[in-house]
């Protein structure tokens, strides 16, 4: 492979890293470790996948011949959107940039979690915004986006972020809203008051520290009484990454809605097809080893409707009325027609589905590449279909970076008693016999072994004297073996458990390990919100990721602080 022009940056900082590759992290589906492995191998489910970030450069021209939307409109609903997320000169010139015909985008996007959700949120945007840097360098010009999912209804899934408190513990902050507001777009519901004693007191629970003030002007300025959610998240997000020159996206903008218009159109006048293919799609994966990210039945509709109250609704098909439609929890019926007429007259009521999102994502903006999860890369598999139905070429999409924050006290305690991360996935329970004999207690387990050792040497000589007299009895001891065996580990098990708990300093050390590492049995990246490391080290912390960011790294990667 020849030399790479986007290298990560971390000489810069010195930043240690290991690489673990995602065969080694359980739960990887096997769709996604084999676009890892080899993109190319799966060509009729990913028709433009590339294997090197560099490639890209080779999709410009065909992007930008089937980009149709007026630049002009598109910047000037950036433009605005943008400078209410009190954007910076950095962002008004990529904007700026993005209105030249050669001018491609880098996108990337995630639903608006409250104080940016997981980490996961923050890679995605460092990631386009470090691709894009690597592709001006190879002489292409382009521009980061990331796309806000202010359209998701599903309040709960973004209303919570999780820290790591003073004491080792995960604490939460989580947002309430009233019933009324639920199943209405998230990025339209509006912050009441109570986000500032949120934000007060799940500060508070962090470790006081020179970076804590802040972190909570940071977040005090972008959530407050009054404001929606959709721009609270986007004033957050340029507060941390509007120096970088990151484009944010609302696509409930009624501008942007007219825009898209004409997908929503087509994506009904298809819908049939859409469905046929995608079911039959579906069925192809899983009968070659696969799975189907996203059920898809007889009755889907590829759009969601707002019904007069805000409320977004899934469209069904009825099935004993093939040309009607219904608006899901309601009585509210459409023909074909008022469906089409809804798209050309009123599409700010209409919102894509996943299975359409980066189809009008990529009608909306000259988008040459997308860097999502391995659940997006999952359903790119069935939604290459809905592009080509709706006759646009297939985005490639490219994993996201993956990281695990390493400080320094975790990978001493690590060191200390003997544990590799990869280790840790087994759980603290089944660790425990490593950790009492590498340093709790050397000599117990060399005791317990010794014991079980001789028990089982006088259950052999007591076997042979019983077989001799009788071979029945010989069974009987066996099954009583297995039952004095398993009680001996037992004992050993509770043993251990209980030595490491009255060892405090222990059991202090490898739980908070494991609540940093690997919170509640999940991936750092997947739990953690980037707070936990602001508020210790200072925002830089983000420049930091940011230096070791590497498009061409297919890897998870360790990174120690």
């Amino acid at each position: 492979m020849p030399e790479s022009a986007c290298l990560g940056k971390s000489e810069s900082i010195g930043l240690r890293s290991d690489l673990l590759p995602f065969s080694a992290i359980p739960g990887q589906s096997k769709l996604f470790l084999d676009y890892l492995r080899d993109p190319l191998s799966l060509l009729e489910y990913y028709p433009s996948a590339v294997t090197s970030h560099d490639q890209l450069k080779g999709s410009v021209p065909d992007v930008l011949a089937n980009y149709s939307t007026d630049r002009k409109v598109l910047c000037e609903i950036l433009s605005a959107q943008n400078s209410k997320y009190t954007g910076c000169a950095e962002v008004s010139e990529n904007i700026a940039m993005l209105m030249d015909s050669d001018c491609v985008a880098v996108l990337t996007g995630q639903q608006a979690g409250l104080f940016t959700g997981p980490l996961y949120t923050i890679y995605k945007a460092l990631t386009a915004i470090r691709s894009v840097e690597c592709l001006r360098d190879l002489g292409v010009k382009a521009v980061p986006v990331f796309w806000i999912a202010t359209e998701d209804h599903d309040f709960a899934e973004v209303s919570n972020a999780v820290a790591v408190s003073a004491d080792g513990t995960l604490d939460e902050a989580k947002l309430a809203v009233a019933e009324a507001e639920l199943g209405r777009p998230v990025g339209e519901i509006r912050v009441d008051g109570s986000v500032g004693k949120i934000i007060g007191q799940w500060l508070t629970s962090l470790p006081a520290t020179e970076f804590s003030n802040d972190l909570r002007e940071v977040l005090t300025s972008a959530y407050f009484s009054g404001e929606s959610f959709g721009d609270s998240f986007g004033k957050l997000m340029t507060s941390l990454f509007g120096k970088y020159g990151l484009v944010l996206f609302d696509p409930l903008d009624s501008t942007a809605k007219g825009l898209a218009s004409p997908i929503y159109r087509k994506a009904f006048e298809r819908s049939d097809e859409i469905v046929q293919d995608l079911m039959t799609r579906s069925r192809k994966l899983e009968s070659t080893g696969y799975h189907a990210q996203v059920l898809i039945e007889e009755d889907h509709v590829p759009l969601f409707w707002t019904d007069d109250q805000g409320k977004r609704r899934a469209l069904k098909k009825v099935k004993k009325h093939s040309e009607r439609f219904h608006a899901n929890g309601t009585k509210t019926m459409f023909s074909p027609e008022e469906l089409l007429s809804i798209a050309d007259s009123n599409p700010e009521r209409l919102s894509p589905g996943v299975m359409l999102r980066p189809v009008v994502q990529d009608f909306l903006f000259p988008t040459l590449c997308y860097f999502g999860g391995s659940a997006e890369i999952a359903y790119f598999a069935q939604n290459s279909e809905v592009y080509r139905i709706l006759g646009r070429p297939v985005t490639p999409i490219i994993h996201r970076q993956s990281f695990t924050i390493v400080e320094t006290k975790h990978a001493r305690t690590m060191t200390k008693y003997g544990l590799k991360f990869s280790e840790l996935f087994s759980g603290m329970e089944n660790l425990l016999p490593k950790i009492v004999g590498k340093v709790i207690d050397p000599e117990s387990p060399l005791i317990f072994a010794k014991a079980e050792e001789t028990i089982n040497t006088e259950l052999n000589r007591l076997d042979q004297q019983l077989s001799k007299f009788d071979p029945t009895l010989a069974d009987n001891l066996a099954k009583r073996r297995r039952k004095i065996i398993y009680h001996i580990g037992a004992l050993q098990k509770k043993f251990q458990r209980t030595a490491f708990e009255r060892d405090e300093t222990a059991d202090r050390q490898i739980r908070a390990m494991f609540t940093t590492l690997l919170p509640q049995g999940v991936l750092q990246e997947r739990k953690l919100n980037f707070a936990s490391f602001a508020d210790r080290y200072g925002m830089e912390f983000i420049d930091w990721v940011y230096d070791e960011v590497d498009p061409e790294n297919k890897d998870h990667r360790l990174l120690y602080l």
